[in-house]
């Protein structure tokens, strides 16, 4: 059997099923991972935020760009030219093209530069509804944890008997009460 894939892989795609997005992440990485410039950090400032520096010396405001696009986060800068003759040209002034890959749940919360250093929030938030939550036991999804179930509740009650409780015997026999 042959396999239309162009590049080889570490793992056999056809071995894993529904993880595409993850390989795509992993060949994302792999071939980023000798982007230098700009030199960066990267910092966990608290419980769930975070703080990406980028070095932009000589870089303006107007010459920075950041966009947020299918969690990838991109930082652009191109430096304008202010007419000046150099004798020594040491502080780098090149085009750049930073991405950042974010998780599902990391969203930015503003950018500002200060003495030369970019500096992006980041904030992990998880959704209400995916964080870990209490699940009663004796209390139905719908009704609030206040309402305690009244009366046990069968599978095999029928819906019209309301103040019937339905068993079986030893035999497997239908035994109403």
């Amino acid at each position: 059997m042959t396999s239309n894939n162009k590049h080889t892989s570490l793992f056999p795609s056809a071995a894993f099923v529904g993880f595409d997005h993850l390989f795509k992440e992993l060949d994302h990485v792999t071939k980023h991972a000798h982007d230098h410039y700009p030199p960066h950090n990267i910092l966990k400032t608290g419980e769930s935020d975070y703080l990406i520096e980028l070095a932009v010396a000589g870089f303006s405001i107007e010459g920075i760009d950041i966009s947020l696009q299918e969690r990838t986060l991109t930082v652009t800068g191109d430096h304008v030219k202010k007419g000046r003759e150099y004798i020594h040209r040491g502080i780098s002034t090149k085009k750049f093209k930073r991405t950042f890959r974010l998780s599902e749940h990391v969203q930015v919360h503003g950018a500002d530069i200060q003495d030369g250093i970019l500096a992006i929030e980041l904030k992990f938030i998880v959704p209400e509804n995916q964080r870990p939550r209490k699940i009663s036991i004796g209390k139905n999804e719908g009704q609030n944890d206040t309402h305690p179930t009244t009366k046990p509740e069968l599978l095999n009650e029928s819906p019209d008997a309301s103040d019937e409780y339905i068993t079986h015997d030893e035999k497997g026999n239908r035994i109403t009460l």
